[in-house]
């Protein structure tokens, strides 16, 4: 019952596949009742490294691959079988940490993500000479904001490693939060949780918008600051 979000970027650009996975504290049992999850949050990490390394391996083992290069003996299937065994000697990295303090901290955080490309343009510092500097943090190092300089055809060849194929879905929702059936699903999680309804923007006067936005109240009357101005009927209005 998640929303999973795929990357395949660092700072620096290069090649990171990693998957962002954003868990929902509870879900619905077989009998449509609300259950929620341990105080002591989702589950534990080393269990999780290890499941998550074991699925991957093992639905990476039955794929039909074309290796070329200095992979290329990846082709013989000994040779990929024992490369897929050396695997499951590392250990891989799951990090997870305990849940969001609001619902406009969850949507804080997966702006930063479903939309991103590999490098905003505040970071590129500069382009001359056939050379880009941009910034980069460093999270080997205490996360140091350091400058790194690459040719432009380097430059391009990371970017272009972040362009995803055609048909490749870069956010998928499970769970209460899949596409089939999702606005009843969640109408009764937001019952069974005693969730206020959330009113669509489109249900709000012009005048509601803009203090939600703006944090003033712009129909407040300027002389005795207490009652509202009304928009004068054409009855009213005198040549």
């Amino acid at each position: 019952m998640f929303r999973c979000r795929n990357n395949t970027w660092g700072q620096n650009m290069l090649y990171h596949p990693h998957i962002h996975c954003v868990i929902i504290g509870g879900g619905l049992n077989k009998i449509g009742k609300w259950v929620e999850s341990s105080k002591k949050f989702f589950l534990p990490v080393r269990v999780m490294s290890k499941l998550f390394r074991g699925k991957f391996l093992n639905y990476l083992s039955k794929l039909d691959l074309c290796f070329s290069g200095s992979v290329e003996s990846l082709n013989f299937k000994t040779n990929f079988a024992s490369f897929i065994s050396s695997l499951y000697n590392i250990d891989w990295v799951t990090y997870c940490k305990p849940p969001f303090g609001s619902p406009a901290k969850v949507i804080d955080y997966l702006g930063r993500y479903t939309h991103r490309v590999a490098i905003s343009n505040y970071r590129i510092i500069s382009m001359e000479d056939g050379f880009v500097t941009f910034s980069w943090r460093d999270y080997s190092d205490s996360n140091k904001v350091k400058l790194m300089k690459v040719t432009a055809v380097e430059f391009i060849r990371r970017f272009f490693l972040h362009v995803l194929p055609v048909g490749f879905r870069k956010i998928r929702h499970y769970g209460i939060l899949a596409a089939r059936d999702k606005k009843s699903r969640l109408a009764l999680c937001k019952k069974l949780t005693n969730t206020p309804k959330h009113i669509s923007i489109h249900e709000l006067s012009l005048m509601v918008i803009l203090v939600k936005i703006f944090g003033c109240d712009f129909n407040l009357c300027p002389v005795c600051r207490l009652g509202h101005m009304n928009k004068a009927s054409p009855a009213s209005v005198t040549a």
